[in-house]
């Protein structure tokens, strides 16, 4: 077992992917019955990943336990060109549950031959022709998530949240006739949790995600670990919030995972706290269908301090937000905010995670109980410690004072940001009265993630943060301000294949932000040439702050007015379209870097440990486990 002296960040890499391992700091200091409350609930979380792989693509599965039993069967040379590239796409499809990329979605190309494939599937006595074109095939189930405008999106789209066939027109009519038949003033999230089908004489009905129902062989076995847990709650408050996550699960009611949410949203007083079901809906090109997830973590409270300040008022922020009066909350409600340590992480948060969470996505739960935010800080810790010395800002921030100015408040701000964005900017703002919350469709991930990156880069540079204490002068933001721009329009662009567009929500908004700032506004900053290469040059900060002001107020009213056709231009016009000449660039820079331009993470893993009589003594965490028995071994949960 390492200790934290010995810690290794950084662990193996392949294609474009970097894993980590992240420490657990505090865990062994907790209680026995934490310890075992944290150990159940990771269990929980673990056992739901068959479902996002079948979420992801109707052959996932299939493929996945294909390609394990050749990896462990193959009896030939494992040092071969064909083995070592079997093994890496193998590596791919683990790291994204699928065969497609987790963040750009297309289809992964295999290095090895399809010859290759078929004498080692033989050889392991597997009858696998069939997944032949699924694999080799680049047409065939090409793009895991189309958003292009003009195209039917759910015709286009290869995962598995709708029946072949189903047509975007179809699913979007399905559910406007069952939100105009639902409750207006407190409505469920519908299509959360389920899979939308058709009958043969063409009806359309909903095949749900429960037990008894769709997936509830594996709900029933995270039931059964949930049910573990409770002896271990902490408190009648979150044995309440597990109890009624599980008759969720029982009946797929969304009332009662409404019920659910504001249970959880209520209960601020656990140490340990989780998230176990469906969750994001970024996996949906409509925006609907929510992709499983779980993690487990535990408060970090000396971190806290941070993002209590900000929570704690709340008001204020929202009272001064430059926005329009009607679009900003009169009273904000429970809003909570956390820094915590990720204890497990499972499901769509695996192996590549957010560092930043805000829950639940119902707005009016939000409007009348409030949400819980958090950021991850021991996965922060560990991208810090893994980007030491990287030469990324050395290669792509335009001065030495600007790079000053990175290397000393960078840090601080980014993970400022972070809270920002996730305890106050998806927390803020408020539809107006007969908004439909899924009004933007394709566009509303995008809009909504570039309104709390906006909320967060505005209020980054007010006085408010030095007179809390969280930043330590009026200059810090700038570190922040420099490498947003220089991310949204440049070094992001590592994650893009050549002639490929963006099609991730996040980065969507990102590109947006910094090229709408750019071209609406460029006595602020600017795209500059230098010997050849390109860099942001920021010119005004104030004006740049002025600018974040205009587009968050624009981004809100859209949202709060459900301004479709206004979504469409800004995220058509400066989110999804890549300059040829600037990527092929950006791209020949990094290779000189040799960095890898997507990271994620191993888990620990927790072992009971017994006494003589038998009785549970304590909880071990390891955190030396291979990438590949981690995958392995999930595979068998």
């Amino acid at each position: 077992m390492l200790e934290q002296s010995d810690f290794i960040f950084q662990d193996e890499r392949f294609a474009d992917i970097q894993l980590l391992r992240y420490q657990v700091p505090g865990f062994k200091e907790l209680s026995l019955r934490k310890k075992l409350l944290i150990y159940y609930l990771s269990k929980a979380a673990l056992l739901g990943r068959d479902i996002l792989w079948d979420q992801n693509n109707a052959y996932n599965l299939r493929v996945r336990q294909v390609l394990e039993t050749i990896y462990t069967q193959y009896k030939g040379d494992r040092t071969s060109a064909e083995f070592l590239q079997f093994t890496i796409y193998l590596k791919r499809v683990w790291f994204s549950n699928g065969i497609h990329h987790h963040y750009g979605y297309q289809k992964f190309t295999p290095g090895f031959s399809k010859q290759f494939f078929i004498d080692a599937a033989k050889e392991a006595n597997l009858d696998a022709d069939d997944l032949i074109p699924i694999i080799f095939n680049p047409t065939i189930l090409g793009k895991r998530v189309n958003q292009t405008e003009g195209e039917d999106l759910l015709l286009t789209s290869a995962n598995n949240y709708y029946q072949d066939g189903i047509t975007q027109k179809e699913a979007e009519s399905f559910y406007a006739h069952q939100k105009k038949e639902g409750d207006s003033q407190h409505p469920i999230m519908y299509g959360m949790n389920s899979r939308l089908e058709k009958l043969p004489d063409g009806t359309l009905y909903e095949n749900v995600w429960k037990s008894g129902g769709l997936y509830g062989e594996h709900i029933d076995r995270i039931i059964a670990a949930l049910k573990e847990a409770i002896p271990y709650a902490e408190n009648q408050k979150q044995k309440t919030v597990i109890e009624k996550l599980i008759e969720f699960y029982q009946t797929g009611n969304l009332k009662t995972f409404d019920e659910y949410t504001i249970l959880w949203v209520q209960d601020t007083e656990s140490q340990v706290d989780f998230t176990n079901g469906f969750t994001e809906v970024y996996g949906d090109p409509l925006g609907l269908k929510a992709s499983w997830e779980g993690y487990v973590n535990f408060v970090d409270p000396i971190a806290t301090r941070r993002s209590d300040a900000l929570s704690n008022n709340a008001q204020w922020f929202e009272d001064h937000s430059p926005i329009d009066p009607r679009f900003r909350k009169k009273e904000c409600k429970g809003i909570s905010a956390k820094v915590i340590n990720a204890a497990i992480l499972g499901g769509d948060l695996y192996p590549s995670s957010a560092i930043g969470i805000n829950l639940p996505n119902s707005n009016w739960v939000r409007t009348e109980y409030g949400s819980k935010s958090v950021t991850i800080g021991n996965l922060t810790h560990a991208y810090n410690q893994a980007a030491k010395d990287s030469g990324l800002r050395q290669e792509f921030v335009i001065d030495e004072a600007t790079l000053s100015l990175l290397n000393e408040y960078a840090g601080i701000c980014d993970d400022l940001h972070t809270d920002l964005h996730e305890c106050l900017g998806h927390g803020s703002g408020q539809l107006l009265p007969g908004i439909d919350a899924d009004a933007l469709k394709a566009y509303g991930s995008t809009i909504e993630e570039a309104r709390a990156d906006l909320f967060g880069l505005y209020y980054l540079a007010d006085e408010k943060l030095v007179e809390l204490g969280l930043t330590p002068n009026a200059e810090a933001f700038k570190a922040q301000y420099y490498s947003y721009l220089m991310n949204g329009v440049l070094t992001q662009l590592v994650r893009i294949e050549k002639g490929h567009q963006i099609e991730e929500a996040h980065m969507r908004n990102r590109a947006l932000i910094a090229r709408w700032t750019l071209k609406n506004v460029p006595e602020a900053a600017s795209l500059t040439e230098k010997e050849g290469k390109h860099y942001i040059e920021v010119h005004s900060y104030p004006l740049l702050r002025t600018a974040f002001a205009t587009l968050l107020a624009e981004i809100q009213r859209i949202k709060s007015e459900g301004d479709l056709n206004a979504a469409r231009q800004l995220v058509e016009e400066f989110g999804i379209q890549v300059d040829t000449k600037l990527h092929a660039e950006v791209l020949e820079r990094w290779r000189s870097l040799n960095l890898s331009p997507y990271k994620g993470f191993i888990n620990p893993e927790y072992k009971l440990v017994y006494d003589k009589e038998g009785n549970i003594s304590d909880v071990e965490i390891h955190y030396g486990e291979a990438y590949d028995h981690q995958m392995l071994r999930y595979g068998k949960l």
